[in-house]
């Protein structure tokens, strides 16, 4: 093998075909508007002459002998028989007519003048800067030619005053820029010139980039740079045929306009001013630039995109009977995608019962040695058994415990991506537990989630290591867990843990057994099992821990107990000895961000002990739920009419408060708030009298609620959530039982 030669890219430069380019790399010059013949071959000189490339398997390249996988295609080119304006560049063609004399090429300002616009502005503007400064310029200030200013009209029309200026003149025009003044200019002469804008020779991009493609029915549709390209050229040759003829100055500008026209909507078939360029059928053309913009564009789409094999996407659905480092993945999903075994003098009978079996989990392909990939198959399978040795790979089905890659997009920080372990499990759609939603910003409204995976050891081993979610339960951003209890999880360990929720041995054994717990804690005098006790079970039995709970924060707001712990529930929840002796367990214990009880186990404990007490916990929350049930109804909004009457008083006080700003406004005796007017002063009085009046309504509503339905009467209401910290809060209940209050709008 020869020394290769390894170089490193500089530098990309763009810059404009020349003529001379386009030809010096084209294979083939095409003259012929038609594709193929009678026989189905490509036409010598037509638009899918075998010289571009082939896009057909038996046919060789002309131009380098290589079949249709191996050949990369080869430009062609047309002759056009009359010049036609680069509708991508018209406003530069604009702004190079305006800048420079039509009759000896130089700037249309002084020397002075070109020098300040060039110290003035960046290379990018000094082209539009002199076209400025030139267009109102009535003689060349170098050899006092007369001119006028140049007009564009839209797509591709010039105007001088109001005789119309053809692409032929415009061309002369360009030639005459010297090279000094486009240097000048920022633009380098060897990569680009004026003049080359208005193309004379147009590039035929390869077969291979336009291929036909063969119908159901055997016949052939052609690409839609074919069909453009085909009417290119049947004008062009409509034009040729014309001026040879001599044909009236009208009819050959009418063709001109045409040629013009194709050109134009081969580019950018939605060029403003030009009607789109349409199928046979009325279907709009998808010409070059439609193919390189947009989402389903060449950038987007094929570079930026992110298609990959071995790889899945599907709906998410909650599982909460799953780990927090597992997803099920559906067995339809399992069956057609492979994980690599690769094969080892210790791994041979697992090898060998892979491409035995006939069912899941079974060998899909092994590959030998040497790299030939077979498929399994009832014909090869006992030879393939016979040959399997170490060395072969075997290409098996997705089965439980491998690891792979889950990420939901937009993938906004490093938690947007887990390695979990797979459950193959019945259905079509891919499971999570609830608890690692947080992190993916993941709910189960059509949620899609992407699933990778992972080919070889080193991947997996890094996957394994780095990026399970019990690596990540603790937020970089915030230092809280991330990972941890949600909505109905909370609600019910709030229930749970209430002082007079209580059990009988057989439900409390229910419960336990759901949460993987064979033993029962000691009941009490009365034979019942409490709530706390069993959820004392799923505690670390040294654990001690003391902090305030999200329900004991609202106590205290409304004055209902005190920072002491003293109220009817404790405000503090204090775990002694892995028990829980007071307070509840809600958001404040087990919540995202703000779970002090997780954030312990994970620092005092480790990580795995706090997966298992999050799976463990929110099974047997699942499960109490079943028990109880947990709902809303009408009923439980109703208020006492002295409490209606109490928020009806507030809101008429406020409302009297409000009138009487609006009647000094209109006496003009408001006063104005200092450093603004006074219609916005009395529009901030007005917010501020019924922003108070609305904080009322909510302090006494919260007071009713914590005072009324904080007992085993009412707590099954829909009140326990907002107790809790699981979901919704006052404001919501303000709005649904008190008043709606002042609508802000800020323009």
């Amino acid at each position: 093998m020869g020394m290769v030669t390894r170089k490193t890219i500089g530098m990309i430069k763009f810059g404009i075909l020349s003529p001379e380019m386009i030809r010096k790399m084209s294979a083939v010059e095409v003259k012929v508007a038609e594709t193929y013949d009678d026989d189905g071959f490509p036409i010598e000189g037509g638009l899918m002459d075998p010289h571009m490339g082939v896009a057909d398997p038996g046919l060789r390249c002309k131009t380098c002998g290589q079949k249709m996988n191996r050949c990369p295609g080869h430009f062609g080119h047309i002759e056009l028989v009359r010049p036609v304006i680069h509708s991508e560049y018209a406003r530069y063609v604009e702004y190079f007519l305006n800048a420079f004399c039509p009759k000896c090429g130089k700037p249309l300002v002084s020397e002075q003048e070109f020098a300040e616009i060039i110290a003035e502005n960046p290379p990018k503007s000094r082209l539009k800067a002199l076209a400025k400064k030139g267009s109102s310029v009535k003689n060349c200030p170098h050899c006092g030619a007369e001119r006028n200013a140049v007009r564009l009209d839209r797509p591709t029309n010039f105007f001088e005053g109001d005789k119309r200026v053809w692409p032929t003149e415009i061309r002369e025009r360009l030639e005459k820029i010297h090279d000094t003044d486009l240097e000048r200019l920022g633009f380098n002469p060897r990569d680009f010139r004026p003049e080359w804008l208005v193309v004379t020779v147009l590039p035929v991009p390869p077969v291979t980039v336009r291929p036909s493609i063969v119908l159901e029915t055997g016949e052939r549709a052609e690409d839609d740079l074919t069909h453009k390209l085909a009417d290119i050229v049947r004008i062009n040759q409509r034009l040729r045929e014309n001026i040879d003829a001599g044909a009236p100055q009208l009819i050959v500008e009418d063709l001109w306009d045409l040629l013009q026209y194709h050109v134009t909507t081969y580019f950018n078939n939605e060029t403003s001013g030009a009607p789109p360029a349409r199928h046979r059928s009325g279907r709009i053309l998808k010409t070059i630039i439609q193919r390189l913009k947009g989402k389903e564009g060449r950038f987007r789409y094929n570079l930026s995109g992110k298609r990959v094999n071995f790889a899945g996407r599907a709906v998410i659905t909650p599982d909460p009977m799953l780990s927090i480092d597992e997803v099920g993945v559906p067995d339809r999903m399992a069956n057609i995608i492979t994980v690599p075994l690769h094969v080892t003098e210790w791994n041979l009978e697992e090898a060998k019962r892979y491409v035995a079996s006939k069912e899941y989990p079974r060998a899909l392909y092994v590959i030998r040695p040497d790299g030939t990939r077979l498929k399994v198959t009832d014909a090869n399978r006992e030879e393939l058994l016979e040959e399997l040795a170490p060395g072969y790979t075997v290409e098996r089905q997705v089965v439980d415990g491998d690891i792979v890659l889950f990420n939901r997009q937009p993938s906004l920080h490093r938690m947007s991506m887990f390695a979990l372990k797979v459950r193959v499990l019945p259905g079509k759609t891919l499971r999570i537990q609830p608890a690692i939603c947080p992190p993916y910003n993941a709910d189960f409204d059509g949620d899609e989630m992407n699933i990778h995976f992972l080919q070889t050891k080193e991947a997996q081993a890094e996957a394994r290591e780095l990026m399970v979610p019990t690596k990540h339960i603790i937020s970089p951003r915030y230092g809280g867990p991330i990972i941890a209890l949600t909505k109905d999880y909370i609600t019910a360990l709030f229930i749970l843990t209430l002082p007079w929720t209580k059990f009988t041995k057989e439900e409390a054994m229910d419960l336990l057994y759901a949460a993987g717990i064979t033993e029962l804690p000691e009941p009490e005098e009365d034979g019942t099992i409490s709530g706390r006790a069993i959820f004392s079970m799923l505690l670390p039995p040294d654990m001690n821990l003391k902090f305030p709970s999200t329900l004991g924060k609202h106590l205290v707001s409304v004055g209902l107990a005190d920072k002491k712990g003293n109220g009817p529930i404790s405000p503090i929840t204090v775990i002694k000895d892995g028990k829980l002796v007071e307070g509840v367990i809600d958001k404040a214990a087990v919540g995202t961000g703000k779970g002090k009880l997780i954030d312990y186990m994970v620092r005092r404990y480790g990580e795995g002990v706090a997966k298992d007490f999050m799976n463990r916990v929110s099974r047997l929350a699942n499960r109490l739920l079943y028990m109880f049930g947990f709902t809303i109804s009408y009923h439980s909004l109703k208020i006492p009419e002295e409490l209606d009457r109490k928020i009806d008083e507030i809101i008429e006080k406020a409302l009297e408060k409000v009138y009487e700003y609006i009647k000094q406004y209109e006496e003009g005796r408001l006063e104005p708030i200092p450093g603004r007017g006074v219609e916005e002063s009395l529009e901030t009085y007005i917010m501020v009298t019924l922003g108070q009046a609305e904080k009322e309504i909510q302090s006494l509503l919260q007071k009713y609620l914590l005072e009324t339905k904080l007992d085993p009467v009412h707590i099954l209401d829909n009140f326990a959530q907002i107790f809790s910290g699981a979901r919704g809060s006052f404001a919501n209940i303000k709005n649904l039982m008190g008043v709606q209050g002042q609508a802000a709008v800020r323009e």
